[in-house]
């Protein structure tokens, strides 16, 4: 048992991009696995966008362990997003080259500064959903108590429809 060991967490990230997706997401998955190490990816899938009109989106989950706080992974998740050209002077639903939030972190429930939202609301999309069950299927909402494998079998798949997107 290594010291502090306890002090780890769990996040589920999303990550988007709906411009030049694939070298967006390419380059956030590595500067992830070099900050946080063995991470787990699920497929990528595009969709059309959600609350604005603009390019389809293609989007990811990764879960990684963390011993950062949830603000501070929230800012250094900001930091990563400007690293690659994410403009903040445009409306909040607007095309992006990333978009990385934390959906889950262990089973906290918050609601903080910088649209820091833990669960995040957009768990009830489908590119939200579909990707964290797809590599933490058993993981049960903090609120609900329903795992993610059920919460994406009782989805109305049809109501926003997923096309998998190979990255490489």
């Amino acid at each position: 048992m290594q010291p502090g060991h306890d002090d780890v967490a769990r996040a589920y990230l999303s990550l988007g991009s709906n411009q030049e997706p694939h070298r967006y997401l390419r380059a956030a998955l590595a500067e992830l696995r070099e900050r946080f190490g063995e991470i787990a990816v699920s497929p990528a899938y595009r969709s059309k966008a959600v609350g604005f009109d603009g390019a389809d989106f293609v989007n990811l989950a990764v879960g990684l362990d963390t011993s950062l706080e949830p603000q501070a992974l929230n800012d250094w998740l900001h930091a990563l997003e400007d690293r690659h050209g994410r403009r903040r002077d445009v409306p909040r639903y607007s095309d992006r080259t990333l978009d990385v939030d934390i959906v889950l972190y262990d089973d906290r429930v918050i609601d903080g500064p910088g649209h820091l939202q833990i669960p995040r609301k957009e768990l009830k999309h489908a590119f939200v959903l579909k990707p964290v069950a797809d590599i933490a299927p058993e993981l049960r909402h903090p609120l609900g108590g329903e795992t993610m494998a059920a919460l994406w079998a009782a989805f109305p798949a049809d109501s926003e429809p997923l096309v998998v997107e190979p990255l490489d």
